[in-house]
């Protein structure tokens, strides 16, 4: 039980002991329904009272329910961080060597916004890093736009040497000109500007977050500056796609 349901609980509760005392109190319907039920066992109106002490106090159900989703996201934390510790494994092979802090693991849910309220856009949720750099810049991204966007628009996973593209067309007419010959998609779509913004994550991987459906409802995405293709392993996508079940099945609840 979530939190919120918890506490309409504890309310509900309040509510209708609160109903029966007034119901009590002003003999509604009838004066002999009252005395039928309670009689002499005045201690039936104690417990009321007890009950409204208690719950509207304590809120006992809504207490349970945060101490359990405390400790759901702990555990489910811990998880993510030994997924995330395994690929920082795979990545101290780059050469030359990455920054412990390079590395970047980020959980995208797909939200609804004034700007995109029929189709949504991905919100970057939880960022996992080993310090405070680089900076994680701005970035909600629609379908088919970006690595996590393209994921979404594929409903799989999706890979991109962000620095080899970075390489190749260092102004503006080459990287035009790779749109055209490639296509829109592999440069993610991004126009030159957003481009140059992006670009300093030059090895970015992303994994669908699926429910039981089968159906995307988001993903998770690693970047780092440099080392694609020593990143690109079939161990290091198993830790990704880890990530994304355990997610998946939280179904985002202790993020």
């Amino acid at each position: 039980m979530r939190p919120p349901t918890a506490k309409l609980l504890d309310r509900l509760i309040v509510l209708a002991a609160t109903l029966i005392l007034t119901a009590r109190q002003y003999s509604l319907p009838n004066e002999q329904l009252w005395i039928g039920l309670v009689g002499g066992r005045s201690y039936i109106l104690l417990i009321l009272l007890t009950i409204i002490a208690i719950f509207g106090a304590f809120t006992p159900f809504q207490d349970l329910a945060t101490r359990r989703l405390i400790d759901r996201r702990s555990a489910i934390r811990q998880q993510v961080l030994v997924h995330y510790g395994q690929m920082l494994k795979v990545s101290q092979r780059i050469r030359p060597p990455l920054d412990l802090a390079d590395l970047g693991l980020h959980v995208w849910r797909i939200r609804r916004s004034f700007r995109h309220p029929l189709k949504g856009h991905l919100k970057r949720v939880a960022t996992y890093r080993l310090g405070s750099a680089p900076t994680t810049r701005a970035f909600a991204p629609p379908k088919g736009v970006g690595v996590v966007g393209l994921c979404w628009e594929r409903n799989e996973e999706v890979h991109v040497d962000v620095a080899a593209i970075a390489s190749a067309c260092p102004t503006e007419a080459e990287y035009e000109a790779f749109r055209a010959r490639e296509g829109d998609a592999a440069v993610m779509r991004f126009p030159w500007k957003e481009f140059q913004r992006l670009k300093h994550r030059g090895a970015v991987f992303a994994s669908p977050i699926r429910n039981g459906h089968g159906k995307f409802i988001g993903c998770v995405s690693v970047d780092a500056s440099h080392g694609f293709t020593t990143l690109d392993t079939r161990a290091f996508w198993r830790e990704i796609n880890q990530v994304c079940v355990l997610i998946g099945h939280d179904r985002f609840r202790s993020l």
